[in-house]
């Protein structure tokens, strides 16, 4: 049986892995980190239970927040190339750190960049 991407990453200790490292190389991107609340607690857990239902595990922000409308949850937000791509850095990097097997980091790669474009609302 094919393991999901959650369990590739390492499960739950995976996942908040790579979250604390997102945010940590996020907090230099001035770009992206304006756009967060001084405190990161809540979007650090966020993005953690988003993203390990997101890999294929449990849907624990499915079962907290209901569904994530990502797209409409990020409207009140400017989101342009410039803002994409800073995401994308930290996530690249985040990834990178985190020590992923090649098959599995560019299919996350892919993955998320597509996500992260589908998120722009500004043309900029």
């Amino acid at each position: 049986m094919q393991q999901t991407p959650y369990q590739r990453i390492g499960g739950e200790e995976g996942v908040r892995r790579l979250v604390r490292r997102f945010y940590d190389l996020m907090e230099n991107k001035e770009i992206i980190r304006k756009l967060h609340p001084e405190d990161l607690t809540e979007s650090r857990e966020k993005l953690f239970l988003f993203l390990s239902g997101w890999l294929g595990g449990p849907q624990l922000y499915v079962e907290k927040h209901g569904h994530p409308m990502l797209r409409r949850r990020h409207l009140p937000f400017p989101i342009g190339n410039e803002e994409r791509d800073a995401w994308m850095d930290c996530m690249k990097q985040a990834m990178l750190d985190a020590g992923l097997d090649k098959l599995l980091f560019e299919q996350l790669l892919m993955s998320f960049s597509q996500t992260a474009d589908f998120m722009r609302n500004r043309d900029s």
